[in-house]
């Protein structure tokens, strides 16, 4: 297919979707161990109750990838999933918040990480469809600096409304504050808003008549999809393979980043391992500002890499980024001011921009156009996986290796980036074509 060269302009306009997605996720990182903890969850027993996104993932992105392949539908091959899985999102964006009890907010984050999953993976396969090959370095890594600017703003939603007046301390029937409620209800109205802008803004391309009638003649139906991921896996390209180790050691380090850094906080700034206390509350709060900072420095990174991708390579890019992450969570726990806080951060944000772009690019030019989407699906695995590894490894050793200890988790993670950035240098990038 011969593809339109498209402005910076429409690169930004087609990856606003994904600013509400990743608002979601935003979302789920800052809160969801605290709102597990005030509905009654023990700290050792967080990484099972984050199971939902790992295995939902690890199930609906290559189906979905699979599916979305062989779609024919008059809107695309893509929007259909984007905007199904974007309603279903925003519903369950809604409801978290009113939590009942802890079985029920566990149930809900399966189904909102589940609708997150069907929109998140064919958005990935939409950039690889649109952009001409030179241009996927812009494509991704604009992907990439939405997801630090809508994990900026969702980080920092609940402070946003303490300081325009909001009481931090005011809470709903269940436990859970009233800030972390609203700020629920605003990703709810971005999720959907986002994708619909992007859809109606850079369309998909129609596939010409002979792809059409390709894809037509194929058989329909979850098996055939089985059988293409399947097909997929046993002839996964070399560089994808490579690319394992980095993801194994860099994903298990964010999970437990995400996991253990609000009790990390209360316990090292505040000095408390209490979930009802005051000072928990004030922990989920600065989680939320320093969490908002690193997607910030994300945001800004993901562009500034643009022309040192192109010119130094993606992997060489990834593991400087790597590297500065390993250091900053070496020395989070170890940092009792909070106005110090900000400097490690600076490094986790430069990783996160790149995580969210360098991989993929190194990714986009090594799979067939014709099965972006199973491959797409297919590498996310990648990171669902050590999610998986990291739920249940990592209860098995915090209290026998770790201590029991948040902080120690937290050193744990700065040293598996630091691997993960030994890991991206053994990859060699080639070409699909």
């Amino acid at each position: 297919m011969n593809k339109p060269h498209l402005s910076f302009t429409q690169i930004v306009n087609m990856n606003v979707g994904f600013l509400g997605i990743q608002f979601s996720f935003g979302l789920q990182q800052a809160n969801m161990s605290p709102i597990y903890q005030m509905l009654g969850a023990d700290g050792k027993d967080l990484p099972y109750l984050w199971l939902a996104g790992p295995i939902t993932g690890l199930v609906v992105q290559p189906i979905i990838g699979a599916l979305s392949d062989r779609t024919t539908h008059r809107w695309g091959r893509r929007t259909p999933y984007f905007l199904i899985g974007a309603l279903i999102c925003s519903l369950g964006l809604l409801a978290m918040p009113f939590s009942p009890a802890l079985w029920f907010a566990a149930g809900l984050l399966w189904i909102l990480d589940a609708a997150n999953n069907v929109t998140m993976e064919p958005y990935r396969a939409y950039v690889s469809d649109r952009l001409r090959e030179e241009q996927h370095a812009s494509g991704f890594l604009t992907q990439a600096s939405f997801t630090g600017l809508a994990q900026t703003l969702a980080y920092l939603t609940p402070s946003l409304l303490v300081a325009v007046g909001m009481n931090k301390d005011a809470l709903g029937a269940n436990g859970i504050p009233l800030v972390t409620t609203l700020a629920f209800g605003v990703g709810a109205l971005l999720s959907f808003a986002t994708v619909w802008w992007s859809v109606r803004r850079v369309p998909e391309l129609p596939l010409p008549a002979q792809e059409l009638a390709r894809l037509r003649a194929l058989p329909k139906g979850l098996g055939p999809a089985l059988a293409e991921i399947w097909g997929a896996v046993r002839e996964m390209p070399p560089t994808m393979r490579r690319l394992w180790w980095m993801a194994l050691c860099q994903w298990y380090a964010m999970m437990c980043y995400w996991i253990y850094i609000v009790p990390m906080l209360a316990a090292s700034v505040f000095g408390t391992d209490d979930p009802h206390s005051a000072g928990f509350r004030d922990a989920a709060l600065l989680n939320g500002q320093v969490g908002g900072f690193y997607n910030a420095v994300a945001f800004i990174a993901a562009f500034a890499m643009v022309p040192f991708t192109r010119r130094l390579g993606a992997k060489w890019v990834h593991a400087f980024a790597l590297s500065c992450a390993a250091v900053g969570m070496w020395l989070l726990p170890g940092i009792h001011d909070k106005a110090w806080l900000f400097l490690p951060m600076v490094g986790i944000g430069l990783a996160w921009g790149s995580i969210m772009g360098n991989p993929y690019v190194l990714l986009a030019g090594s799979i067939p156009p014709e099965r972006a989407g199973v491959y797409m699906g297919i590498f996310n695995m990648f990171i669902v996986i050590p999610m998986l590894i990291q739920a249940v490894t990592l209860p098995l050793l915090y209290d026998s290796l770790l201590g029991g200890r948040p902080e120690n988790v937290i050193r744990l993670a700065g040293v598996l980036l630091a691997l993960a950035a030994a890991c991206v240098l053994r990859v060699r990038p080639e070409s699909s074509s």
